[in-house]
Formats: structure tokens, C-alpha cells, sequence
């Protein structure tokens, strides 16, 4: 695992779009998982940016976002396939038919997330999943306790991440639903690489528990421990209470 800390916001925005567009450059038919949230918003912007400029090809790759709300459609404002819309897909080159997010609104939401694995697998998998962090601990909405082989499934969402995510919803936690689909935390460290950014002092803790805490289910974040190719981008902020490892001659 590699931790990079940066002295600013901007610069962690920087090294993580840096490390997503070369994945694109590299890569024949690229297949990125994606995220959302504020701090993803400021990457988007930065990989839209070098499209405009020319530096950066978009139309042979493939993604697959983490979650979905249930209930809300594409269309919905408040839904994430929404969101991806406004920060990257209406201003890069991407195939709409490359552009996977689960169908909040599907008849049949276990047979919505069933194919969604289906779908993965049939691309050869997740060449690099960016990820986000939330107070729980969670990536993608796998709340605590979620085992490390789950897969992509419909869950509950907890109080802390429905006030957490309220701010779309007029900072009322009763309006955001109650349930996602998510990839489980097994679909997302089957991803060859793992790219976590976090900035905010708002995050240290969360980030302090998620590397040097004990590798539980009741935090999701640490199974990315587990893997071998995993990269998490901070703040120094969002480090500031990490207890870095003493290194020892």
C-alpha cells in the first residue's frame, strides 16, 4: 500500500487525476471504477480539463460507478448517474454504451445487481476503482458490518451517512433514501488497482482508523489493506492524525 500525503487539497486533486489519466494513456481499453462526492468533483473537473486540451482520450473506456440511491432515476437531480453526467460525461468522448451505473429504479433490484457483476466480469474486470471514504468508514456504500467478499447488492444506508450526504437533499438526512445499490467491498478489491483520495480534517480520523486500526468488516475502508496494488492520495489534513509507521534501520 502506498500513502501519499500532499500539502494541499489541490495538489492531492493533481496526483490523483495524473494517476487516472495515465491508467487512460496506458491502458488499450481502459475500465475505470468510478466515484462521487465533492472531493471526486474536483478530480472530474481536472481530467475534463486535459480532454478539452487534447491530451486525453476518453473513447475506448469503460466505467462502472460504485452506487446508485434506490428510487431515484438518471434523470433525478439527486442521483448519481445525474452527477456523472454533470462533472464527466457530458464533456468527455466516453460511449454511452461504456458508461455503466446501477439502475436505482429497477423492477427487479437483485436481478439489477446480479447483472451488474455479470457486466463487470464481461469487461475483464476493473483496471483502476477510485474510491472516497465516508464517516463509517465506508467505500461505495458498504456500511458496517460488510464482509469482504460481498458483491454488489442492496443496502441500508446508516443515519450518519444519510445526515453525511444531506447536503443534496436540502441538508435534510429524512430526504436522502434510505437504500443503495452498491458493489460489494469483494467486487471492489477484485479492481487491479485501488486509488482512495481523501482531503479535510474532517477525514483524519476516519483515515487514521482505516490505516493503522484492526482490519474489521465494521470498516470497510480497511480491506484495502488486503490489496497489493492499493494507493491512497491525503491532505495533510486528512493525515493529520495518522500515526505514521516508524521505519527502523
Amino acid at each position: 500500500m502506498d500513502v501519499i500525503v500532499t500539502d494541499s487539497p489541490a495538489q492531492a486533486f493533481h496526483r490523483a487525476a495524473d494517476m487516472i489519466a495515465a491508467e487512460i494513456r496506458a491502458t488499450r481499453r481502459p475500465v475505470l471504477g468510478l466515484a462521487t462526492g465533492r472531493t471526486m468533483e474536483s478530480i472530474y473537473r481536472l481530467l475534463v480539463r486535459q480532454h478539452e486540451a487534447g491530451t486525453l482520450d476518453f473513447s475506448s473506456t469503460t466505467s462502472f460507478n460504485l452506487d446508485e440511491y434506490v428510487g431515484l432515476g438518471p434523470e433525478d437531480p439527486n442521483s448519481y448517474r445525474h452527477y456523472m453526467q454533470e462533472h464527466l460525461f457530458a464533456h468527455v468522448n466516453m460511449r454511452l454504451s461504456g458508461i455503466h451505473v446501477p439502475d436505482g429504479i429497477a423492477p427487479d433490484l437483485n436481478a439489477e445487481c446480479t447483472g451488474y457483476e455479470a457486466a463487470i466480469r464481461a469487461s475483464n474486470g476493473i483496471d483502476l476503482q477510485l474510491l472516497g471514504i465516508g464517516e463509517t468508514g465506508h467505500i461505495g456504500f458498504n456500511e458496517p458490518p460488510s464482509a469482504f467478499d460481498s458483491r454488489t447488492r442492496v443496502v441500508k444506508l446508516d443515519a450518519i451517512t444519510r445526515r453525511q450526504n444531506s447536503g443534496m437533499f436540502g441538508n435534510d438526512p429524512e430526504r436522502v433514501p434510505s437504500r443503495a445499490l452498491t458493489m460489494g467491498v469483494g467486487t471492489i478489491l477484485e479492481a487491479r488497482r485501488l486509488l482512495l483520495v481523501a482531503v479535510g480534517a474532517g477525514k483524519a480520523s476516519i483515515i487514521n482508523e482505516t490505516l493503522n486500526g484492526p482490519i474489521s468488516e465494521n470498516v470497510s475502508a480497511t480491506a484495502i489493506r488486503l490489496h497489493d496494488k492499493a494507493t491512497i492520495i491525503l491532505d495533510e489534513a486528512a493525515a493529520s492524525l495518522w500515526k505514521r509507521p516508524t521505519i527502523r534501520p
